[in-house]
């Protein structure tokens, strides 16, 4: 029993002493399982191969062995047992190279990532039974059965899609009302289509609503307002809005999201995200478009509106904007407002903002009859000027404008209201924007086309001459007001979709909100021109955006900044004549991602040497084996003979650890 536990404690000991020494020689990690079942059998075959070894040497065994022998002997059994080794060794480069070594995970990470993947999975299967039962399953698999068969038109198949999509939940809902408004992705007749869906919703219990906004805020209700209705003035798939009195008196309403709304939105972004990458890996206008792109920012954007205190930060930034805007011009104070935010009274998913009491510019046909057609006029002159000042000279503006969020109070003032998403371009996009307006204003195609391969990601094999072309037929159609072509910035957006050309996201929405803002002015004024009122403008907003004291501001800045490198060229050029003198100058290489390679040429040059000295250490082994010569140390032992073994193994190794860092490296 004793010897047994013995043998037992010196195989463990020996499995692990044999993964350790395999690590260090290897340089890197190797999976400690294998390497104590690798030690296991270098273990149980040491012994044997020993014997083997002496008894095909012609060495006695040990009780007949003479005391001159005994170094000898013990030399063979060592270097048997090494040979066994570096032979183990030589079983785990195989099996890391063929199955590497991962990390285990976390038992806690496999359960909760199982629990993400059959969540996962169930929706997918729900997605799918939708699509399917509506007829639209070939969007996944391509088959043909009997109801798929039915849709023959693009029509049919933009309403089955429709349809799917309502019945698929709010993440698909709001997808669909942003593609909707991408001309630059979305062809008709399915772009139409989108723009049907809606978000009706049941309404929430009042002691749902009651407890979020108590837990959100951490204070009972009463203590917040003064006055709450309990019956909501909207509701919608995401949240519902209620109508509240601050104790200070201010009438307000209060934005209330859905327990469930975050927890089913990321699990469909997950979906969305996983569809998108697979549809750009597979097909070409996947790549073209930058379809996953286009989901990432989706997706986004969808998990920060749901986030009300970004929504609030857009508000007040949006504010600042119209501020800025009526300094300029005071005679326009207060045609257009944007609600306040309370902070105090808001949260993630809480929002409470000042009311605007009045109704959405599609439901106010009988009031704007009511006005003058110059009162008319006037304002859509203002809510056109505010937003193209919003988008080409502050960079900021609403990228969701239409009729429903552009409200029309009872004084004959507008609102703006929702800003769970807002558009932000920086300056140097803002002027391109601006020249190819003014290039549309003198129906320059050439200076426009040029003003647009600035704007957007063009791939390399785009037909340029095709590009100009249909731009400028676009520009001209424009000054000749054909009828029924529809607005300038939906045809600029339909000729980039059609050349395959990606359009960034933000700029995607400043076109859109130029064109919805096309469709609110015709709901204020109905034959409202915009490109001829807003195109004259052009000048003006351009000479803003690089005024003489932005210009003085950007010349001292790059001034300030050529100074501070000139005075630096002195140190500079003094540390290279010094590196010159004591020839230590160094050469730091980097890679396209900015990381340092200047180690490669010395890494390289360490591995060539070793690769070659353990390949001529393996050859002079060989050779000293095979000529056998050398005094006799002991039976049929040589000198030569034991010193290639020796030698070959340790080029054995040597060949090994650079095996090993070579598919290291590959993965």
């Amino acid at each position: 029993m004793v010897v047994t536990l013995l043998i037992a404690l010196v195989a463990i000991v020996c499995a692990i002493l044999v993964g350790f020494v395999a690590r260090q020689i290897l340089g890197t990690a190797v999976g400690w399982p294998r390497s104590i079942l690798i030690g296991l059998l270098v273990f149980f075959l040491g012994v044997p191969v020993a014997g083997w070894v002496l008894r095909q040497t012609g060495m006695p065994d040990g009780a007949t062995l003479a005391a001159d022998d005994v170094w000898l002997w013990i030399g063979l059994i060592a270097l048997s047992v090494s040979w066994v080794f570096a032979l183990g060794v030589a079983a785990l480069v195989a099996s890391e190279a063929i199955f590497p070594t991962r990390p285990l995970p976390n038992p806690i990470d496999v359960i909760r990532a199982a629990l993400r993947q059959r969540k996962r999975t169930r929706r997918y299967l729900e997605i799918l039974a939708i699509a399917s039962r509506h007829g639209v399953g070939w969007l996944f698999h391509g088959g043909h059965s009997r109801v798929e068969q039915q849709l023959s038109t693009s029509e049919e198949r933009a309403r089955a899609i429709v349809a799917t999509i309502n019945d698929a939940g709010v993440s698909f809902v709001k997808l669909g009302q942003v593609l909707s408004t991408r001309r630059d992705l979305i062809p008709e007749p399915y772009l139409s289509a989108l723009a049907s869906l809606q978000t009706n919703a049941t309404t929430l219990r009042w002691e749902i609503v009651r407890e979020v906004i108590e837990t959100d805020l951490g204070r009972p209700v009463d203590e917040v307002f003064a006055e709450i209705d309990r019956e909501p003035l909207a509701a919608a798939s995401v949240a519902q809005v209620h109508r509240a009195v601050l104790h200070d008196g201010t009438r307000v309403v209060v934005k209330v999201q859905r327990p469930a709304a975050r927890a089913q939105v990321e699990a469909d972004a997950d979906i969305i995200g996983r569809l998108a990458h697979r549809a750009q890996a597979r097909t070409r206008v996947g790549r073209d478009l930058h379809i996953e792109s286009v989901a990432r920012g989706f997706t986004t954007t969808l998990l920060e509106e749901l986030d009300y205190r970004i929504e609030a930060r857009n508000t007040e930034m949006i504010r600042a904007t119209i501020e800025r805007i009526d300094d300029a011009e005071p005679a326009r104070r207060g045609l257009v407002t944007v609600p306040a935010a309370f902070p105090e009274a808001s949260s993630t998913r809480v929002l409470t903002m000042e009311l605007v009491d009045g109704a959405a510019l599609s439901d106010s046909a009988d009031h704007l009859a009511s006005l003058s057609p110059e009162q008319r006029d006037h304002l859509a002159e203002v809510l056109m000027t505010t937003v193209i000042e919003q988008i080409l000279v502050y960079g900021v503006f609403h990228a969701d404008l239409h009729p429903g969020n552009v409200l029309l109070t009872a004084g004959g003032t507008l609102g703006l209201i929702d800003f769970g998403a807002v558009g932000i371009i920086e300056r140097s996009r803002r002027q391109h924007m601006t020249a190819f307006l003014l290039a549309a204003l003198s129906e320059n195609d050439v200076a426009a086309t040029d003003a647009l391969l600035l704007i957007v990601d063009a791939p390399d094999d785009v037909d340029l001459d095709a590009f100009r072309h249909d731009v400028g037929v676009v520009l001209t159609a424009e000054h000749v007001h054909s009828a029924g072509q529809g607005s300038i910035f939906t045809r600029i957006v339909d000729v980039i979709r059609q050349h395959r050309i990606a359009l960034p996201g933000e700029l995607a929405s400043a076109l859109r909100s130029f064109a919805t803002l096309e469709g609110c002015l015709r709901v204020i004024v109905e034959d409202y021109d915009m490109v001829g009122r807003a195109l004259p403008l052009m000048p003006a907003l351009l000479r803003r955006t690089i005024s003489l004291s932005r210009l003085a501001t950007d010349l001292q800045a790059t001034g300030v900044i050529s100074l501070a490198r000139l005075q630096r060229m002195p140190q500079r050029l003094e540390a290279l004549l010094t590196g010159i003198e004591r020839g230590s100058i160094g050469i730091t290489l980097r890679s396209d991602d900015g990381t340092d390679t200047s180690g490669i040429l010395s890494r390289i040059t360490s591995e060539l040497a070793t690769t070659l000295v353990s390949i001529a250490a393996v050859v002079i082994a060989v050779v000293l084996v095979v000529s056998g010569g050398g005094p006799v140390l002991g039976g049929s032992v040589t000198l030569f003979a034991i010193l290639g073994a020796v030698i070959g193994l340790f080029g054995f190794l040597g060949l090994l650890r650079v095996v090993r860092r070579t598919f290291a490296r590959r993965r």
